[in-house]
Protein backbone atom coordinates (compact mmCIF):
# COMPACT_ATOMS: atom_id res chain seq x y z
CA UNK A 1 0.00 0.00 0.00
CA UNK A 2 0.78 3.59 -0.52
CA UNK A 3 0.20 6.86 1.19
CA UNK A 4 -2.12 9.56 -0.83
CA UNK A 5 -1.63 13.13 -0.11
CA UNK A 6 -5.41 13.13 -1.47
CA UNK A 7 -6.46 10.14 1.70
CA UNK A 8 -7.77 12.01 4.75
CA UNK A 9 -6.64 9.73 7.51
CA UNK A 10 -8.98 11.00 9.95
CA UNK A 11 -12.01 9.42 7.31
CA UNK A 12 -9.88 6.14 6.84
CA UNK A 13 -9.55 5.18 10.18
CA UNK A 14 -13.29 5.80 11.16
CA UNK A 15 -13.68 3.71 8.43
CA UNK A 16 -11.79 1.11 9.53
CA UNK A 17 -13.28 1.22 12.91
CA UNK A 18 -16.76 0.64 11.45
CA UNK A 19 -15.88 -2.39 10.05
CA UNK A 20 -14.03 -3.84 12.71
CA UNK A 21 -17.06 -2.90 15.56
CA UNK A 22 -19.48 -4.09 12.56
CA UNK A 23 -17.65 -7.81 12.85
CA UNK A 24 -17.44 -7.80 16.54
CA UNK A 25 -20.72 -7.19 17.28
CA UNK A 26 -22.32 -9.60 14.50
CA UNK A 27 -19.35 -12.73 14.87
CA UNK A 28 -18.07 -12.27 11.60
CA UNK A 29 -15.54 -11.30 9.39
CA UNK A 30 -14.91 -8.47 7.13
CA UNK A 31 -12.52 -7.09 5.34
CA UNK A 32 -12.29 -3.97 3.06
CA UNK A 33 -10.12 -1.37 0.75
CA UNK A 34 -9.40 1.95 -0.59
CA UNK A 35 -7.72 2.83 -3.60
CA UNK A 36 -6.84 6.07 -4.97
CA UNK A 37 -4.96 6.98 -8.36
CA UNK A 38 -4.16 3.27 -8.96
CA UNK A 39 -2.80 2.56 -5.58
CA UNK A 40 -4.35 0.41 -2.99
CA UNK A 41 -3.87 3.32 0.28
CA UNK A 42 -6.04 1.40 2.75
CA UNK A 43 -6.85 -2.34 3.27
CA UNK A 44 -7.62 -4.64 6.40
CA UNK A 45 -9.29 -7.83 7.55
CA UNK A 46 -11.62 -7.75 11.32
CA UNK A 47 -12.92 -10.99 12.61
CA UNK A 48 -13.10 -14.71 12.62
CA UNK A 49 -14.50 -16.74 10.16
CA UNK A 50 -14.91 -21.06 9.67
CA UNK A 51 -13.03 -21.11 6.19
CA UNK A 52 -13.49 -24.06 3.49
CA UNK A 53 -10.78 -25.96 5.36
CA UNK A 54 -13.49 -26.81 7.92
CA UNK A 55 -11.60 -24.32 10.47
CA UNK A 56 -12.56 -21.84 12.15
CA UNK A 57 -9.87 -18.79 12.63
CA UNK A 58 -9.18 -15.28 12.51
CA UNK A 59 -9.60 -14.09 9.18
CA UNK A 60 -6.50 -12.27 7.60
CA UNK A 61 -5.65 -10.27 4.19
CA UNK A 62 -5.32 -13.41 2.30
CA UNK A 63 -8.95 -14.93 3.43
CA UNK A 64 -11.32 -14.79 0.18
CA UNK A 65 -15.00 -14.21 0.87
CA UNK A 66 -18.15 -14.82 -1.97
CA UNK A 67 -18.23 -11.52 -3.81
CA UNK A 68 -22.13 -12.32 -5.17
CA UNK A 69 -23.02 -10.26 -8.01
CA UNK A 70 -20.42 -8.47 -7.79
CA UNK A 71 -19.48 -10.20 -9.80
CA UNK A 72 -22.03 -8.89 -12.43
CA UNK A 73 -19.36 -5.68 -12.94
CA UNK A 74 -16.65 -7.91 -13.84
CA UNK A 75 -18.95 -10.34 -16.42
CA UNK A 76 -19.89 -7.35 -18.17
CA UNK A 77 -16.33 -5.83 -18.25
CA UNK A 78 -15.14 -8.97 -20.16
CA UNK A 79 -18.16 -8.25 -22.56
CA UNK A 80 -17.17 -5.04 -22.90
CA UNK A 81 -14.23 -6.20 -24.39
CA UNK A 82 -15.83 -8.13 -27.38
CA UNK A 83 -18.36 -5.33 -27.46
CA UNK A 84 -14.94 -2.49 -28.22
CA UNK A 85 -13.65 -5.39 -30.54
CA UNK A 86 -16.98 -5.33 -32.91
CA UNK A 87 -17.50 -8.76 -32.74
CA UNK A 88 -21.03 -8.18 -31.48
CA UNK A 89 -23.49 -5.52 -31.48
CA UNK A 90 -25.56 -4.64 -28.43
CA UNK A 91 -29.04 -4.44 -31.05
CA UNK A 92 -28.06 -8.05 -32.04
CA UNK A 93 -30.75 -10.22 -30.84
CA UNK A 94 -29.37 -13.08 -29.09
CA UNK A 95 -30.13 -15.93 -31.04
CA UNK A 96 -28.12 -14.44 -33.40
CA UNK A 97 -24.83 -16.05 -31.87
CA UNK A 98 -27.19 -18.34 -29.85
CA UNK A 99 -29.92 -20.19 -31.84
CA UNK A 100 -30.73 -22.34 -29.06
CA UNK A 101 -32.31 -19.75 -26.91
CA UNK A 102 -34.68 -18.60 -29.24
CA UNK A 103 -38.07 -20.03 -28.08
CA UNK A 104 -41.18 -18.76 -26.39
CA UNK A 105 -40.84 -15.58 -27.73
CA UNK A 106 -37.20 -14.75 -26.64
CA UNK A 107 -36.27 -14.15 -30.36
CA UNK A 108 -37.26 -11.00 -30.19
CA UNK A 109 -34.49 -10.52 -26.62
CA UNK A 110 -31.36 -8.30 -27.98
CA UNK A 111 -28.04 -7.95 -26.66
CA UNK A 112 -28.25 -5.15 -24.95
CA UNK A 113 -31.35 -5.90 -22.80
CA UNK A 114 -29.24 -8.93 -21.21
CA UNK A 115 -26.96 -6.27 -19.47
CA UNK A 116 -29.56 -3.91 -18.22
CA UNK A 117 -31.99 -6.40 -16.90
CA UNK A 118 -34.51 -5.86 -18.96
CA UNK A 119 -34.79 -9.52 -20.93
CA UNK A 120 -38.45 -10.11 -19.34
CA UNK A 121 -36.81 -13.11 -18.00
CA UNK A 122 -36.23 -12.14 -14.47
CA UNK A 123 -37.03 -15.55 -12.52
CA UNK A 124 -36.18 -18.48 -15.32
CA UNK A 125 -34.03 -20.73 -13.27
CA UNK A 126 -30.69 -22.18 -13.86
CA UNK A 127 -30.14 -25.32 -11.30
CA UNK A 128 -26.93 -24.73 -9.53
CA UNK A 129 -26.68 -28.79 -10.24
CA UNK A 130 -26.35 -27.71 -14.12
CA UNK A 131 -24.12 -24.88 -14.43
CA UNK A 132 -20.89 -27.18 -15.30
CA UNK A 133 -22.55 -29.07 -18.16
CA UNK A 134 -23.41 -26.76 -21.13
CA UNK A 135 -25.84 -29.28 -22.79
CA UNK A 136 -28.05 -28.96 -19.66
CA UNK A 137 -27.65 -24.67 -19.58
CA UNK A 138 -28.93 -24.52 -23.27
CA UNK A 139 -31.90 -26.79 -22.71
CA UNK A 140 -32.62 -24.57 -19.89
CA UNK A 141 -32.66 -21.38 -22.46
CA UNK A 142 -34.35 -23.39 -24.63
CA UNK A 143 -36.96 -23.90 -21.68
CA UNK A 144 -37.15 -19.99 -20.19
CA UNK A 145 -40.23 -17.77 -21.08
CA UNK A 146 -40.91 -14.54 -21.08
CA UNK A 147 -43.33 -12.46 -18.18
CA UNK A 148 -43.23 -9.41 -19.84
CA UNK A 149 -41.93 -8.06 -23.33
CA UNK A 150 -38.48 -7.53 -23.45
CA UNK A 151 -37.58 -3.88 -23.10
CA UNK A 152 -40.48 -2.86 -21.83
CA UNK A 153 -39.30 -2.40 -18.13
CA UNK A 154 -36.72 -3.17 -15.21
CA UNK A 155 -36.57 -6.35 -13.17
CA UNK A 156 -33.90 -7.54 -11.61
CA UNK A 157 -32.39 -10.48 -13.04
CA UNK A 158 -30.81 -12.53 -10.48
CA UNK A 159 -29.17 -14.92 -12.56
CA UNK A 160 -30.11 -15.60 -15.91
CA UNK A 161 -29.46 -13.49 -18.34
CA UNK A 162 -25.91 -13.57 -17.08
CA UNK A 163 -25.32 -16.72 -18.01
CA UNK A 164 -26.66 -16.11 -21.54
CA UNK A 165 -23.46 -13.41 -21.30
CA UNK A 166 -21.20 -15.94 -20.15
CA UNK A 167 -22.25 -18.10 -23.03
CA UNK A 168 -21.67 -15.33 -25.79
CA UNK A 169 -18.47 -14.81 -24.39
CA UNK A 170 -17.41 -18.59 -24.98
CA UNK A 171 -18.83 -18.71 -27.75
CA UNK A 172 -17.72 -15.41 -29.82
CA UNK A 173 -14.34 -15.63 -27.91
CA UNK A 174 -13.74 -18.77 -28.68
CA UNK A 175 -12.73 -20.02 -25.16
CA UNK A 176 -14.44 -20.21 -21.80
CA UNK A 177 -16.17 -17.29 -20.45
CA UNK A 178 -13.83 -18.21 -16.87
CA UNK A 179 -10.91 -18.35 -19.29
CA UNK A 180 -11.74 -15.00 -20.53
CA UNK A 181 -11.91 -12.67 -17.51
CA UNK A 182 -9.06 -14.56 -16.09
CA UNK A 183 -6.52 -14.02 -19.29
CA UNK A 184 -8.15 -10.60 -20.39
CA UNK A 185 -8.84 -9.00 -17.31
CA UNK A 186 -7.46 -10.59 -13.89
CA UNK A 187 -4.20 -11.80 -15.26
CA UNK A 188 -3.39 -8.42 -16.88
CA UNK A 189 -4.06 -6.30 -14.24
CA UNK A 190 -2.30 -8.47 -11.47
CA UNK A 191 -5.44 -9.63 -9.75
CA UNK A 192 -4.21 -12.66 -8.41
CA UNK A 193 -6.78 -12.70 -5.59
CA UNK A 194 -9.66 -12.88 -7.73
CA UNK A 195 -11.11 -15.80 -9.69
CA UNK A 196 -14.89 -16.60 -11.29
CA UNK A 197 -14.41 -20.28 -11.09
CA UNK A 198 -12.36 -21.16 -8.22
CA UNK A 199 -9.40 -23.33 -8.45
CA UNK A 200 -9.23 -26.37 -6.05
CA UNK A 201 -6.40 -25.36 -4.27
CA UNK A 202 -8.27 -22.37 -3.36
CA UNK A 203 -10.67 -23.21 -1.03
CA UNK A 204 -8.64 -23.20 2.48
CA UNK A 205 -8.57 -19.41 1.98
CA UNK A 206 -12.53 -18.68 1.81
CA UNK A 207 -14.67 -17.43 4.34
CA UNK A 208 -18.00 -19.54 4.87
CA UNK A 209 -20.76 -17.59 4.13
CA UNK A 210 -23.38 -16.96 7.45
CA UNK A 211 -26.31 -15.60 8.74
CA UNK A 212 -25.86 -12.96 11.17
CA UNK A 213 -28.41 -10.48 12.94
CA UNK A 214 -31.95 -10.26 13.57
CA UNK A 215 -34.33 -11.21 10.82
CA UNK A 216 -37.00 -7.96 10.28
CA UNK A 217 -40.27 -8.24 12.39
CA UNK A 218 -43.43 -7.95 10.36
CA UNK A 219 -43.72 -4.18 11.54
CA UNK A 220 -40.47 -3.50 10.14
CA UNK A 221 -40.83 -5.33 6.97
CA UNK A 222 -44.43 -3.80 6.53
CA UNK A 223 -42.43 -0.13 7.55
CA UNK A 224 -40.00 -0.68 5.21
CA UNK A 225 -39.13 1.32 1.57
CA UNK A 226 -37.19 -1.91 0.27
CA UNK A 227 -38.75 -4.52 -1.19
CA UNK A 228 -35.62 -6.79 -1.06
CA UNK A 229 -35.00 -10.50 -0.72
CA UNK A 230 -32.37 -11.98 2.11
CA UNK A 231 -29.90 -14.53 2.16
CA UNK A 232 -32.07 -18.16 3.35
CA UNK A 233 -30.48 -21.24 4.40
CA UNK A 234 -30.77 -22.65 1.08
CA UNK A 235 -28.41 -19.75 -0.32
CA UNK A 236 -25.72 -19.85 2.03
CA UNK A 237 -25.64 -23.88 1.54
CA UNK A 238 -24.89 -22.95 -2.07
CA UNK A 239 -22.57 -20.66 -1.66
CA UNK A 240 -20.51 -22.96 0.73
CA UNK A 241 -20.60 -25.63 -1.38
CA UNK A 242 -16.94 -26.25 -3.20
CA UNK A 243 -18.36 -27.62 -6.39
CA UNK A 244 -20.28 -24.30 -6.70
CA UNK A 245 -17.47 -21.78 -6.19
CA UNK A 246 -15.30 -24.01 -8.57
CA UNK A 247 -18.20 -23.39 -10.85
CA UNK A 248 -17.78 -19.89 -10.96
CA UNK A 249 -21.40 -18.17 -11.69
CA UNK A 250 -21.48 -15.44 -14.14
CA UNK A 251 -24.02 -13.39 -12.23
CA UNK A 252 -23.07 -14.22 -8.29
CA UNK A 253 -19.87 -16.56 -7.69
CA UNK A 254 -17.12 -14.76 -7.98
CA UNK A 255 -14.59 -14.59 -5.12
CA UNK A 256 -11.87 -12.71 -4.00
CA UNK A 257 -10.59 -10.39 -1.27
CA UNK A 258 -11.16 -6.51 -1.22
CA UNK A 259 -8.26 -5.50 -2.24
CA UNK A 260 -7.96 -6.93 -5.33
CA UNK A 261 -11.90 -5.56 -6.36
CA UNK A 262 -11.06 -1.87 -5.86
CA UNK A 263 -8.16 -2.86 -7.48
CA UNK A 264 -10.39 -4.03 -10.76
CA UNK A 265 -12.25 -1.03 -10.34
CA UNK A 266 -8.87 1.11 -10.77
CA UNK A 267 -7.95 -0.42 -13.64
CA UNK A 268 -11.98 0.64 -15.21
CA UNK A 269 -10.86 4.16 -14.52
CA UNK A 270 -7.27 4.17 -15.54
CA UNK A 271 -8.31 3.26 -19.01
CA UNK A 272 -11.03 5.58 -18.96
CA UNK A 273 -8.20 7.99 -19.18
CA UNK A 274 -5.68 6.12 -21.24
CA UNK A 275 -3.30 6.07 -18.72
CA UNK A 276 -4.21 1.99 -17.80
CA UNK A 277 -3.23 -1.35 -19.50
CA UNK A 278 -5.27 -0.48 -22.46
CA UNK A 279 -7.73 -3.41 -21.93
CA UNK A 280 -10.84 -1.16 -22.89
CA UNK A 281 -10.77 1.35 -25.03
CA UNK A 282 -12.10 4.84 -23.17
CA UNK A 283 -15.22 5.04 -25.61
CA UNK A 284 -16.25 1.66 -24.77
CA UNK A 285 -16.22 2.38 -21.03
CA UNK A 286 -17.50 5.94 -21.63
CA UNK A 287 -21.01 3.85 -23.29
CA UNK A 288 -21.07 1.46 -20.21
CA UNK A 289 -20.96 4.17 -17.87
CA UNK A 290 -23.80 5.69 -19.99
CA UNK A 291 -27.70 4.82 -18.34
CA UNK A 292 -29.69 3.05 -20.45
CA UNK A 293 -33.45 3.45 -19.89
CA UNK A 294 -33.07 6.48 -17.20
CA UNK A 295 -36.74 6.46 -17.06
CA UNK A 296 -37.50 2.88 -15.37
CA UNK A 297 -38.01 2.44 -11.71
CA UNK A 298 -36.98 -0.58 -9.82
CA UNK A 299 -39.69 -2.12 -7.97
CA UNK A 300 -36.97 -3.16 -5.04
CA UNK A 301 -36.92 1.04 -4.29
CA UNK A 302 -39.91 2.73 -6.16
CA UNK A 303 -36.53 4.96 -7.34
CA UNK A 304 -34.97 5.28 -10.71
CA UNK A 305 -33.00 1.91 -11.51
CA UNK A 306 -30.27 3.56 -13.59
CA UNK A 307 -28.15 1.01 -15.10
CA UNK A 308 -25.32 0.83 -18.03
CA UNK A 309 -24.35 -1.92 -19.64
CA UNK A 310 -24.48 -4.17 -16.56
CA UNK A 311 -23.52 -1.54 -13.69
CA UNK A 312 -25.27 0.69 -11.30
CA UNK A 313 -24.98 4.39 -11.58
CA UNK A 314 -25.22 6.66 -9.02
CA UNK A 315 -26.77 9.57 -10.91
CA UNK A 316 -27.76 13.28 -9.48
CA UNK A 317 -30.02 11.88 -7.06
CA UNK A 318 -31.05 9.64 -4.81
CA UNK A 319 -27.93 8.08 -4.63
CA UNK A 320 -28.44 5.92 -1.63
CA UNK A 321 -31.33 3.97 -3.21
CA UNK A 322 -28.55 2.52 -5.80
CA UNK A 323 -26.69 1.86 -2.71
CA UNK A 324 -23.51 5.09 -3.47
CA UNK A 325 -22.79 8.12 -1.00
CA UNK A 326 -24.48 11.35 -1.40
CA UNK A 327 -20.94 12.47 -1.59
CA UNK A 328 -20.15 9.92 -4.87
CA UNK A 329 -20.21 12.07 -7.53
CA UNK A 330 -22.98 11.45 -9.72
CA UNK A 331 -20.29 9.58 -12.13
CA UNK A 332 -19.86 6.34 -9.81
CA UNK A 333 -20.46 3.49 -10.74
CA UNK A 334 -20.34 -0.34 -9.62
CA UNK A 335 -22.20 -3.35 -8.20
CA UNK A 336 -23.26 -4.24 -5.18
CA UNK A 337 -23.63 -8.37 -3.69
CA UNK A 338 -26.10 -10.05 -1.71
CA UNK A 339 -24.93 -10.49 2.27
CA UNK A 340 -23.24 -7.19 2.17
CA UNK A 341 -20.90 -7.16 -0.45
CA UNK A 342 -20.09 -3.89 -1.42
CA UNK A 343 -18.01 -2.68 -4.77
CA UNK A 344 -17.86 1.00 -6.04
CA UNK A 345 -15.26 3.39 -8.01
CA UNK A 346 -15.72 7.33 -8.62
CA UNK A 347 -14.02 8.94 -11.86
CA UNK A 348 -14.10 12.09 -10.67
CA UNK A 349 -12.19 11.14 -7.31
CA UNK A 350 -10.33 8.00 -8.58
CA UNK A 351 -11.18 6.34 -5.74
CA UNK A 352 -12.80 2.96 -5.37
CA UNK A 353 -14.10 1.16 -2.61
CA UNK A 354 -14.61 -2.30 -1.98
CA UNK A 355 -16.17 -3.96 1.73
CA UNK A 356 -16.27 -8.06 2.35
CA UNK A 357 -17.91 -9.91 4.64
CA UNK A 358 -19.22 -13.43 5.24
CA UNK A 359 -21.95 -12.03 7.55
CA UNK A 360 -25.09 -11.79 5.78
CA UNK A 361 -27.68 -9.84 7.72
CA UNK A 362 -31.04 -11.08 8.15
CA UNK A 363 -32.41 -7.77 8.07
CA UNK A 364 -32.58 -5.95 4.14
CA UNK A 365 -32.91 -2.55 5.74
CA UNK A 366 -30.25 -2.70 8.11
CA UNK A 367 -28.02 -3.97 5.69
CA UNK A 368 -28.74 -0.81 3.74
CA UNK A 369 -28.53 1.70 6.28
CA UNK A 370 -25.17 -0.44 7.21
CA UNK A 371 -23.97 -0.33 3.72
CA UNK A 372 -24.66 3.38 2.51
CA UNK A 373 -23.24 4.35 6.23
CA UNK A 374 -19.31 2.54 5.11
CA UNK A 375 -19.97 4.46 1.65
CA UNK A 376 -20.31 7.62 3.42
CA UNK A 377 -17.66 6.80 5.59
CA UNK A 378 -15.05 5.49 2.04
CA UNK A 379 -16.06 8.87 -0.07
CA UNK A 380 -15.04 11.10 2.58
CA UNK A 381 -11.65 9.32 2.25
CA UNK A 382 -10.55 11.18 -0.72
CA UNK A 383 -9.43 15.21 -0.33
CA UNK A 384 -7.95 17.25 -2.52
CA UNK A 385 -4.15 18.38 -1.75
CA UNK A 386 -5.48 21.59 -0.15
CA UNK A 387 -7.66 19.55 1.99
CA UNK A 388 -10.94 20.51 0.21
CA UNK A 389 -13.62 17.92 -0.67
CA UNK A 390 -13.62 16.33 -4.62
CA UNK A 391 -16.84 17.27 -6.19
Amino acid sequence: MKDSPRIASDSLSALFTRVEKGAARAGCAAQVAIAVDGELVGFRTFGRARHGDGREREADDLTLFSLFSVTKAMTSAAFWILLQEERLALSDPVVKHIPEFGSHGKEDVRVEQLLTHTSGFPEAQLPAEDWDDVSLRLQHFANWRLDWEPGSRFVYHGGASMWVLAELITRIAGVDYREFIRSRIFEPLGLSNLFVGLPPNQHSRVADVVVVGEPATDDQRAASPVDAPVIGEATLGHANRAKNREAGSPGGGAIGNASDVALFYQGLMADAEARGKGIWQPGMLRDAWTARNPEFIDPMTGHAALRGLGVVLAGENDKMWRGFAEDCSPRTFGHMGAGGQISWADPTSRLSFSFCTNGAERNPARQGANGFRLSSLAAACVSTVDGGRVR
